[in-house]
């Protein structure tokens, strides 16, 4: 996942890393509430991802910040970085499968 590469190979990739950076500093962030809220995804993928207690849902983490910040835009962006983060675990997965068809065909 981390590239070398100042761009990001997949999209949403730089919003995954900045959530996981964030959360190695143990900052709660847009980004990193993001990466929370796909984390049971992310996991299943190979991604190293810190349990991180919390007695409200990430979401709604989430959505209070943007909302606190954009007020009636919150709605908009929030299903932005959704979509983004999906669209992130896609790409990983298809990523990731075409590497194992890549490594069976080899055998």
């Amino acid at each position: 996942m981390a590239s070398d590469s100042p761009d990001p190979l997949l999209p949403g990739e730089d919003f995954v890393e900045r959530g996981l950076a964030d959360l190695a500093r143990g900052a709660t962030t847009d980004f990193s509430l993001l990466v929370l809220i796909a984390a049971p995804r992310l996991r299943r993928l190979g991604i190293q991802i810190p349990e991180r207690p919390s007695p409200q849902p990430y979401e709604h983490q989430l959505y209070a910040r943007l909302d606190q910040r954009l007020g009636t835009a919150a709605h908009s962006y929030y299903n932005s970085l959704i979509r983004r983060i999906v669209s992130y675990a896609r790409a990983l997965e298809r990523e990731r499968s075409r590497e194992q068809g890549l490594t069976q065909s080899t055998l």
